[in-house]
């Protein structure tokens, strides 16, 4: 059978599709820090050509939106320092009193059904006071037998980590020239579809990226109140923590409300701590759900909760932890090549 050069020409280009597409799969482990590194790039774009037109040099505006960047991970890294070091010792000296509270409650209540369960609070707490309050070097030294033991995977992650900045600085100081270099790329028959493509994509992304920053500190001050006005002793740090880590859908909600059941449950003793939580948590999804998304997010880039859901496992599935950072950036841009296609498929024979 004799192809016309339209199908020669397409059958080419899904060849090359679909290479592109193993070669991804094959060294995503690789790939992720680039492509981290890009999307990092893309962020601070704007900040360093905001930079470039009060007259400071591309070289140093990069470094300084890097340098940026750098600082605000470190501090929502060094939110959960003052969460862990409260909530360690009030483990150590409040969690037996709380399991005991526990026990009080629950074995009346096992015992309707005929269960029999007896606890030994004592040996419960003289375990956490050994692992807890462990000398130095006993956490020095397992510490090093972690590193022995996984050496290979933390210099990994390590050298990601140092790869990421670097990859995202290059890309600063030479991101027009580069954009000039990827156009005179595409051939000029399809140069205006797929300029067209990726100026939605710029538009989604931005939207995306804008809206959700917006989400990020209105949540970070919405549950920093509402545990203040609970109550709590560590009401800031896990509410800025929870606010700004819901950038990570799904697993920065759910580590955060972790927290604040945990540090409640600890301070409180009882069912206020547990309720307050899931006042204020309950609320908090209500509002970004239902409202604060929506509005600032926009529903035309939204994308279902079963969708996102997927995304995030298959790109945690695929390339780990990076996938999940890069699951919705990416579920944005394949949003606007499902609208695309369904718009060809409209409009081709098949639908006819």
């Amino acid at each position: 059978m004799l192809l016309t050069p339209p199908v020669k020409n397409a059958l080419i280009w899904l060849v090359i599709g679909l290479v592109a597409l193993w070669l991804i799969w094959l060294l995503g482990s690789i790939l992720m820090p680039f492509l981290v590194g890009l999307t990092l790039a893309y962020v601070l774009h704007p900040l360093v050509e905001r930079l470039k037109r009060r007259r400071i040099p591309r070289a140093l505006g990069a470094a300084v939106a890097i340098i940026v960047a750098i600082g605000l991970f470190i501090g929502l890294f060094l939110l959960l320092v003052p969460v862990v070091t409260e909530i360690v010792p009030l483990i150590r000296e409040k969690f037996p009193l709380l399991l005991q509270t526990i026990i009080n409650w629950g074995t009346p209540l096992l015992a309707r059904f005929d269960i029999h369960v007896k606890f030994d609070t004592a040996s419960v707490q003289q375990t956490l006071s050994k692992y807890l309050s462990a000398h130095g070097e006993d956490w020095a030294g397992l510490l090093l037998r972690s590193a022995s033991t996984g050496g290979i995977s933390l210099l990994v992650l390590l050298g990601n980590l140092t790869l990421i900045p670097v990859v995202a600085f290059y890309l600063l100081l030479d991101w027009t020239p580069t954009l000039v270099r990827i156009r005179g790329l595409i051939p000029p028959k399809h140069r205006d579809a797929v300029l067209s493509f990726f100026h939605d994509c710029d538009v989604i992304l931005g939207q995306y990226l804008r809206g959700q920053l917006l989400v990020m500190l209105i949540l970070a001050f919405y549950y920093s109140l509402g545990l203040v006005i609970a109550g709590f002793n560590l009401a800031l740090p896990v509410g800025i923590f929870t606010g700004l880590a819901v950038f990570v859908p799904y697993v920065g909600f759910g580590l955060g409300l972790l927290l604040a059941l945990l540090a409640g449950a600890l301070q409180f003793l009882s069912w206020y701590g547990v309720i307050a939580v899931a006042i204020v948590y309950g609320i908090g999804q209500l509002i970004e759900s239902m409202y604060i998304t929506p509005k600032f997010v926009g529903e035309s880039i939204g994308l279902h909760p079963l969708l996102v859901i997927f995304i995030l496992l298959a790109f945690g599935t695929l390339f780990g932890f990076w996938g999940i950072l890069l699951a919705l950036p990416a579920g944005a841009v394949l949003l606007v090549v499902v609208r695309r296609l369904l718009a060809w498929y409209r409009q081709s024979a098949l639908f006819v």
